[in-house]
């Protein structure tokens, strides 16, 4: 049988299968069919956070100081130098303790200079060290990584449904004023998975930052994975605060919104993340953004970096090529 004969012979037979309901179309985009090629050699490149970026994909804060944590950095890290993508770390709080992990966590030599790589912390820790007089030990552990900055991640939520959860003895924003006084280097501000509202979003872009990460509800949901560790039900009286937040796509309105209507705005640039599944959420979610952005994952990075390279090798492919086929196909409703 020919190949042609094989394809032909395919296609009677799986007909029935292929059935599609047209009320499952996805109606946030026109589909033009005239208007591109199978060219998947397009560039996608664009200049965020003083660097060249590949492709518009964030590989957002995940892991780090477990027993799993070397294996999965060092292929996301490969990962994002193969693909041109920019990376932030999980949480370096172990690395203010001992240098135990520390090579769970160096993934500059991986990387390469030229692609943003960030570490992360927790704005608890930020307040301890800043209590204790020794955010010159943090800056000491961001030098040691090469990394351009520090996410600042944003999580009361998390720490009140979680059962050893730390207690936040201020706002946030107090902690981070204070922290700008001393530290002068790229900052990122997220949440980890609700989300932030218009008045803190407007407060942040006010401010000298180089980025804010949404960390939108949509995704991981940290509140209710805290409530999953809690067995003895300590904290099951908050559930309805875990339902609380805001959406990627809301976010976006209300950065547009800000920049339209506001003045005096340091930080315009942005990473949205928080149950972008893949790349056509990507493509709508940047497509409605009047700022320069790109778009950030973690469960599905994480999912393939757990296996083997290869796996998350062909996920990054798939994605990028599924993109560049978005871009040159769809055109996203108005």
């Amino acid at each position: 049988m020919t190949t042609i004969d094989k394809r032909k012979t395919d296609h009677i037979l799986l007909t029935e299968k292929a059935q599609f309901g047209a009320s499952l179309a996805d109606s946030r985009f026109y589909y033009e069919p005239l208007l591109g090629s199978h060219q998947t050699n397009t560039s996608l490149e664009l200049n965020f956070l003083g660097k060249k970026m590949q492709n518009p994909l964030w590989i957002s804060s995940m892991t780090g100081g477990t027993g799993q944590a070397r294996h999965i950095n060092r292929n996301l890290a490969n990962a994002a130098n193969e693909f041109g993508l920019g990376m932030g770390l999980g949480s370096c709080r172990p690395l203010l303790e001992s240098d135990e992990y520390f090579n769970d966590f160096n993934l500059r030599p991986i990387l390469g200079k030229d692609l943003p790589f960030f570490a992360n912390l927790g704005i608890v820790q930020i307040d301890e060290l800043l209590i204790n007089g020794m955010v010159s030990k943090l800056i000491d552990v961001l030098g040691r990584l090469d990394v351009d900055g520090l996410i600042i991640h944003l999580n009361p939520m998390q720490e009140l449904f979680q059962p050893e959860g730390d207690f936040l003895p201020r706002p946030s924003l107090e902690v981070i004023q204070d922290f700008l006084e001393i530290y002068k280097g790229k900052i990122i501000v997220k949440e980890v998975g609700q989300g932030m509202g218009p008045e803190s979003l407007k407060l942040l872009m006010k401010m000298p930052i180089s980025a804010i990460e949404f960390g939108a509800l949509g995704g991981t949901n940290f509140s209710k994975l805290e409530m999953l560790r809690d067995k003895e039900n300590v904290k099951t009286g908050f559930g309805p605060l875990s339902f609380v937040g805001h959406s990627a796509l809301e976010m976006v309105g209300f950065v547009n919104s800000i920049l339209e209507n506001e003045k005096d705005i340091l930080c315009r640039e942005f990473i949205i993340s928080g149950g972008v599944k893949d790349f056509l959420d990507g493509h709508f979610l940047l497509s409605q953004i009047n700022a320069n952005a790109v778009y950030g994952q973690a469960r599905s990075f994480l999912t393939y970096a757990n296996e083997d390279y290869e796996k998350l090798k062909y996920y990054c492919k798939q994605q990028i090529d599924g993109l560049k086929m978005a871009n040159q196909f769809l055109r996203v409703r108005s």
